[in-house]
């Protein structure tokens, strides 16, 4: 602290103390400079200058107590000046406690020679705080302030921090336009050159839900009769709720959907609903191919009827599986043919028998019942009908 005097050397003809600044504001753990001029009647010359936190005498002493003595100051006070007309009292790692007024009192080598500054210095001692929105949403302009309870005396750099790191800004106001989700995390401030950081404050940034996608476990190829389980990821703030779709049907909710001993019937496009106050969105649909053996194989002739030598049949084979089936045609336990249908044209009778087809894929093979082919021979057929035509006509 620089003090400028206009002329140290005069002696004003009365008793004065003039303090400055009147009140200080400081931060918790900083140091303190007070200060003072002084002017007292001629020819008195100033033996004792000392500076106390009272403003008249304690109970049962008969001297102000001098504040480098006291308990809760010790180690902490420091005087400087020249003993003639002017002082600073410099008080170091300031507390909430030391919030008072401090007065200067000088005696000289004069019996009555003594006084004291009325007035004194107020000196305020706060912390540091951040002080944050209630509510901070994505987008919104923002604005951070580092917070004291009084006016801070000097003109101050502020430093700020995010998730205890440094952040490029030295103004009491930190602003963030627009805010992101980056910008989430625990904040403090402090002043530059001094060892005073405020406590950490969190910055909740809500957003609607992000990135929602789906996968499937286990992965892989799915076959009918396992358990298989689709897990919903999305981000958001406040968390997300989910819910399950089939085609354009809700089917469930909750983060995961497991299908257990699942057939046929569960085969689909599947996407999850990600949804918060602030918005809501939706996965990419994922494909379940459940993956089944043959089923329901049976076997159709056509023309039905009678089947006469010389004429064609063609027999066909139905079957439902995953993947598609592949048929194979047996007589007896030979087989004669591939594909869904098989055909005898122009038949005869080596062509009677027992027939079926054999469904396939991976998983399984499975077999229709049995249909037999009779071929009546063509000549007897035609005699049968003569006969019939005679039967009728002749009388």
């Amino acid at each position: 602290v620089s003090v400028s005097l206009s002329n140290p050397c005069r002696r004003i003809l009365n008793w004065d103390v003039i303090y400055y600044p009147k009140s200080i504001c400081a931060l918790k753990g900083s140091t303190v400079n007070m200060s003072c001029t002084y002017t007292y009647p001629s020819p008195n010359i100033v033996q004792t200058a000392f500076w106390t936190k009272y403003d008249s005498l304690p109970l049962g002493v008969s001297e102000f107590p001098n504040l480098s003595t006291e308990s809760e100051y010790r180690g902490r006070v420091q005087y400087f000046g020249n003993n003639i007309n002017y002082s600073i009292l410099s008080l170091s790692n300031v507390t909430e406690n030391d919030q008072r007024k401090y007065y200067f009192r000088f005696i000289t080598d004069k019996p009555r020679g003594k006084w004291w500054g009325a007035g004194g210095i107020a000196l305020s001692v706060t912390g540091l705080q951040v002080e944050v929105p209630g509510k901070v949403i994505e987008g919104d302009k923002v604005t951070l302030t580092c917070k004291t309870t009084c006016n801070l005396t000097s003109n101050s750099t502020y430093t700020w921090y995010r998730n205890g790191l440094y952040i490029n800004s030295s103004t009491k106001q930190l602003y963030l336009q627009p805010v992101s989700t980056e910008d989430a995390g625990r904040y403090s401030c402090a002043v530059l050159g001094q060892d005073l950081r405020s406590p950490e404050v969190t910055l909740n940034v809500l957003y609607g839900p992000k990135n929602a996608s789906v996968s499937i476990s286990p992965s892989g190829e799915i076959v009918e009769g396992s358990s298989v389980t689709l897990t919903c990821s999305s981000d958001g703030n406040p968390p997300v709720k989910y819910t399950w779709y089939k085609g354009s049907s809700s089917v469930a909710t909750g983060k995961t959907f497991t299908l257990n001993n699942i057939s046929s019937v569960n085969s689909g496009e599947y996407k999850c609903n990600s949804s918060n106050d602030y918005g809501q969105i939706s996965s990419a649909a994922v494909t379940l191919n459940v993956l089944y053996p043959p089923k329901s194989v049976s076997v159709s002739i056509s023309p039905s009827g009678e089947i006469v030598e010389g004429s064609s049949v063609t027999l066909t084979c139905s079957s439902d599986g995953n993947p598609p089936v592949e048929y194979t045609w047996y007589k007896g336990s030979t087989s004669v043919a591939t594909g869904k249908t098989f055909t005898l044209n122009n038949i005869s009778s080596v062509n009677s028998g027992e027939y079926k087809c054999r469904s396939s894929n991976k998983l399984k093979d499975i077999n229709s019942d049995i249909v037999t082919l009779n071929v009546l021979c063509k000549c007897w057929f035609t005699c049968f009908w003569l006969i019939i035509f005679y039967l009728v006509t002749v009388p």
